[in-house]
C-alpha cells in the first residue's frame, strides 16, 4: 500500500486546509525545500503536529528530548563530521541493529550512507531537528560543517555584518529564508508559551529577546548580535513599516496563522542608542472565550453587579488600575455582553487593541487632530447608546464623557488609579465639577491580575500566621492556615504558575457617597464608608483567592503593593 503524502495526512487530521497546502506547494516550487519545513515557516501548523504526522506516515516512533542519550554513542567508521552534517544522532547499537534519530525519516540517501559506512541495519526514530542539533553540539561542538536547525540559521546569517547597511541590503537580508525562519520561530515559540508580548532589544554587547508570560518578563535565547539589523528589518517588513526610518517610532500590525491560531500582532518600534527596540503585542483572534466576564475571575456576586451596571441606560462606569491590569479586557467583555442589534456601540481608543464585529471602533490619531476629545464630539452626533473611551487623560475628555452620560448615554472608560475611591479625587483634581460627577457616576471597578497556581505541581503548605495577620486576616491562635503554591514543572515552565485571573474592588456610589463627592471628601473617607457598606478591597479579594487555592500570598502582595 502506497504511503500517504504528508499534506494529505495533515488535511485528513484537520491540521491544514487544502488552500494552505496549495500555498505551501506554490512556495516549494520556488524554494525546493521539504513541504513540512515550508508549512512551518508559513506558520500554518505547529512543529509537534507535523512531527506526529511524520511519525505516523513513516511508522517511525517519535523520540522526546528527554529520551536522547546524555553521552555520545561511539560508532566505528561514523565520524562526528558526518553526524553534524546530516543531523543524525546514534541512539543504540545492539548486535547488527543501529538505531538513530533523524528529523527527516524520508531522507533515504542518508540512511543508505549509514548502512554502507557502518555495515549495520539502520532503524530510524523521529526526533525534533533542534533537539538533535543541540545534542550533537553538546557532544561534538559546532564544528566546521555547522548543524542544521538553530545552529545552521545562525551560521548562515553570520556573514551579514551589522552596521551601515543600505536599505536594499537590509531588505535583502530580511527576505532571506534563514531570517524568516528565525523570526517565525520567535513568534511561534512565544505563542506556544502563552506570551502576551515579545520584546526585541538591541544593546551594545548583546541582542536580547524577552517574552512577557503571565505579566512577568522572561529572557529567552536570542539570535547573535550581528543579526539584529536583519531581524528587526524582517519584523518591520511584516508590519508594513518603513525600514528606512530608524530615527522615529513607528506602529504597525501583523496578521499571521501560528500553531493553527489566527494571531494579530501589534508592533511598536522605538529608536534607542544601539538600534530599534521592537515590542510585539500578541492578540489571539481565534480565542472566542477571551472576552468572557466569568472567565476573567469575577465571583458570582460581583458578576451580577457588573452585569447590572453594564445594562443601565446611562451613566459612567470606570475601570481603574495600572498598565497591564486587564482594564481593556474587562471593558471589551462588558461590551461583548451587550453587543446586540438594538444597541449602537462606538469606541475611541489609542490604539484599537481588539477588533470586534458589530462595534464601531475609532483609532486616535493626534497628528491629524483626531484626539479623544475631538473624536468624542463627533461620536455623540452619531446617536450611540454606548460609548467606550480608551482612557480619560485630560479635563476636556472627562467633561465630554460626563456630558454624554448626563444626556442619556452609557459611558465606559479607564483611569490609572490605585484603587476605586481614588478615581473620584483624580477626576476632581483634573477639574471636573464634583456635582456633575456625583450625578452620573454609577460604578468604579479597580482590578489587578494575579497568576494562577499550576494544576500539575500544586502543593499544600502551612503559611505563617503573622503574614496573614499583617494582611488583615483574622487567624485564631493555634490554627494552621493551609494554602497552596506551585513547585514548578515542565507544564508551567518551572514558574509554578499558569495563566492569570483578576482580583477586584467594586465601589457603587449610593446617596451618601454622592454627598461625599459634592462635599469634596478625601478618597480615604469615601473608602472607609464604602468598606462599611460591604465593599471588598483588592487585597481582601486577593486573600480570599489565596485561601481558595487559586493563587499565592506572594502573588497577591506583588500586585497590591501600591494599595
Amino acid at each position: 500500500m502506497a504511503r500517504k503524502l504528508i499534506g494529505q495526512l495533515l488535511i485528513e487530521k484537520n491540521l491544514l486546509s487544502p488552500q494552505e497546502l496549495q500555498n505551501g506547494l506554490a512556495l516549494q516550487r520556488e524554494r525546493r525545500e521539504k513541504i513540512g519545513r515550508i508549512l512551518l515557516d508559513l506558520g500554518y501548523l505547529a512543529e509537534k503536529d507535523l512531527m506526529a504526522a511524520l511519525s505516523e506516515q513513516h511508522k517511525a516512533p517519535l523520540v522526546a528530548a528527554s529520551e536522547l542519550p546524555v553521552t555520545p554513542l561511539e560508532v566505528e567508521r561514523l565520524s562526528s563530521k558526518f553526524l553534524r552534517q546530516f543531523n543524525v544522532l546514534p541512539l543504540d547499537l545492539k548486535e547488527n541493529l543501529l538505531t538513530v534519530a533523524m528529523a527527516d525519516p524520508s531522507d533515504t540517501d542518508t540512511v543508505e550512507s549509514l548502512r554502507m559506512f557502518t555495515g549495520y541495519t539502520c532503524l530510524v526514530r523521529l526526533g525534533y531537528e533542534n533537539d538533535i542539533a543541540d545534542a550533537l553540539e553538546r557532544f561534538y561542538g559546532t564544528g566546521d560543517s555547522g548543524t542544521r536547525g538553530r545552529s545552521e540559521t545562525s551560521e548562515e546569517l553570520g556573514s551579514y555584518v551589522e552596521g551601515g547597511e543600505d536599505i536594499e541590503h537590509l531588505r535583502d537580508m530580511a527576505s532571506e529564508v534563514p531570517v524568516i525562519r528565525l523570526v517565525n520561530n520567535l513568534i511561534s515559540r512565544a505563542v506556544e508559551r502563552r506570551a502576551s508580548d515579545i520584546h526585541i532589544e538591541p544593546f551594545e554587547k548583546e541582542f536580547r529577546v524577552r517574552y512577557r508570560i503571565d505579566g512577568i518578563l522572561q529572557t529567552v535565547e536570542a539570535p547573535p548580535l550581528n543579526l539584529k539589523a536583519a531581524i528587526i528589518s524582517r519584523v518591520k517588513l511584516m508590519a508594513k513599516l518603513n525600514i528606512a526610518e530608524r530615527r522615529l517610532p513607528q506602529d504597525g500590525r501583523i496578521k499571521l496563522k501560528v500553531l493553527g491560531k489566527e494571531i494579530d500582532l501589534r508592533v511598536s518600534t522605538l529608536p534607542t542608542l544601539y538600534g530599534e527596540s521592537v515590542v510585539m503585542r500578541i492578540l489571539d483572534k481565534s480565542d472566542s472565550s477571551a472576552f468572557d466576564l466569568r472567565r476573567l475571575g469575577f465571583p458570582e456576586n460581583l458578576l451580577a453587579k457588573i452585569e447590572k451596571l453594564t445594562s443601565m441606560p446611562h451613566g459612567i462606569l470606570l475601570v481603574t488600575g495600572p498598565t497591564g491590569s486587564g482594564k481593556s479586557t474587562t471593558l471589551y467583555s462588558a461590551m461583548k455582553r451587550i453587543n446586540l442589534p438594538d444597541k449602537k456601540i462606538i469606541t475611541i481608543e489609542d490604539p484599537v487593541e481588539y477588533q470586534m464585529d458589530g462595534i464601531n471602533q475609532i483609532h486616535v490619531n493626534a497628528q491629524i487632530g483626531l484626539t479623544f476629545a475631538a473624536g468624542l464630539r463627533h461620536i455623540v452626533r452619531q446617536d450611540p447608546d454606548v460609548i467606550m473611551i480608551g482612557e480619560i487623560r485630560d479635563l476636556e475628555t472627562a467633561e465630554i464623557a460626563i456630558r454624554s452620560a448626563l444626556t442619556g448615554h452609557l459611558v465606559f472608560s479607564t483611569l490609572h488609579t490605585n484603587d476605586a475611591p481614588s478615581a473620584i479625587t483624580r477626576l476632581v483634581d483634573m477639574g471636573v465639577e464634583n456635582y456633575l460627577l456625583a450625578s452620573c457616576l454609577i460604578g468604579v471597578l479597580a482590578q489587578r491580575l494575579v497568576r494562577i497556581i499550576c494544576r500539575e505541581c500544586r502543593v499544600e503548605y502551612v503559611e505563617e500566621t503573622e503574614r496573614l495577620k499583617a494582611l488583615g486576616l483574622d487567624v485564631p491562635s493555634g490554627h494552621e492556615a493551609r494554602v497552596f503554591r506551585g513547585e514548578g514543572c515542565e507544564n508551567c515552565g518551572f514558574t509554578g504558575y499558569e495563566s492569570r485571573k483578576g482580583i477586584f474592588e467594586l465601589m457603587e456610589p449610593d446617596d451618601e457617597i454622592r454627598k461625599m463627592i459634592v462635599a469634596n471628601e478625601s478618597s480615604n473617607v469615601i473608602a472607609g464608608y464604602a468598606r462599611k457598606q460591604g465593599m471588598k478591597t483588592l487585597r481582601e479579594d486577593g486573600v480570599e483567592k489565596v485561601l481558595e487555592g487559586t493563587t499565592t500570598l506572594d502573588e497577591v502582595l506583588r500586585v497590591t503593593q501600591d494599595v
